[in-house]
């Protein structure tokens, strides 16, 4: 069971990996494994994920209220269906769909089979080597309210999906694929936290009724590291933002690589168990 400490320090890292590219999920895991650890499990990461996406519910609550109230009055006023905020509405809920329909599908896998440390290893390196061509090859000049479509939505929450295994990286997948698609670093960036929203909402929720039971944490560990989570997860987003509007992703990239190696050879010398 998780202690005390425990959900500190991985509130912390929760908080500090989950809006950079270089996957929350795998750090959670890995830290602790690296302490010697019990793996916390999937039902923990999803609820001290609502820590993370609190912060993103207040950093950008103008954005968010703007694009909940014109798409709802939309709904009955045609003349609003053309608005930016109000085609937003429907963006994010298509490009929930992928994540919502192939979470429920693998449920048990994602639970499981994925969390296989050797498994993160080889994701964090073969994602951090697709973000680096992701983003040689970004032209950044779209943006979201110009040029977000159907089909860039859905394109979107396919790469969101990835994020199901831990090492791909929510951020780095869906930032990745808004690169691709010619979108301006800063706003590839927005629409992921935008998109995640609904994904991590649903998810927490479901995993709520998990807590306290069989081997899930108790309920007070896990709301101190939910806390932890939230506190510094706002300030993360805050600079990632500010970063990446001026900056390459390269030592992000850099970092994935050596980590996702250093995991490999420490299951491989079995100084840390693969599961």
């Amino acid at each position: 069971m998780i202690g005390w400490f425990e959900a500190f320090v991985l509130g912390v890292v929760q908080g500090l990996t989950e809006f950079l590219p270089i996957s929350s999920s795998a750090h959670v895991r890995v830290v602790s494994a690296f302490f010697g650890w019990e793996d916390p499990g999937a039902a923990f990461t999803a609820v001290i994920q609502l820590g993370t996406e609190t912060a993103v519910l207040i950093y950008f609550r103008r954005r968010i209220w703007d694009i909940i109230s014109t798409w709802t009055r939309a709904l009955w006023t045609p003349e609003l269906r053309g608005l930016p905020a109000a085609r937003m509405g429907w963006y994010v809920i298509a490009g929930s769909v992928p994540i919502g329909v192939l979470g429920l599908a693998f449920k048990d896998q994602i639970e499981t089979t994925v969390r296989d440390l050797r498994l993160v290893g080889a994701c964090l390196i073969v994602f951090g080597l697709l973000l680096a061509v992701a983003d040689r090859l970004a032209r950044n000049e779209l943006t979201l309210d110009r040029h977000l479509n159907l089909p860039h939505a859905l394109t979107y929450g396919l790469a969101q999906s990835l994020a199901l295994i831990p090492g791909v990286s929510r951020s780095g997948g869906t930032t990745g694929a808004g690169l691709l698609l010619g979108y301006r670093r800063e706003q590839a960036a927005e629409y992921s936290f935008l998109l995640a929203i609904p994904a991590v909402l649903m998810s927490g929720v479901l995993e709520l009724f998990s807590i306290g039971e069989g081997e899930a944490p108790d309920w007070g560990p896990t709301i101190l590291a939910t806390l932890i989570s939230f506190a510094v997860g706002y300030a993360a987003i805050a600079w990632f933002l500010r970063y990446i509007a001026t900056h390459r992703f390269t030592p992000f990239i850099i970092y994935r690589v050596i980590l996702g190696i250093v995991v490999i050879a420490l299951v491989a010398f079995d100084i840390i168990p693969a599961g």
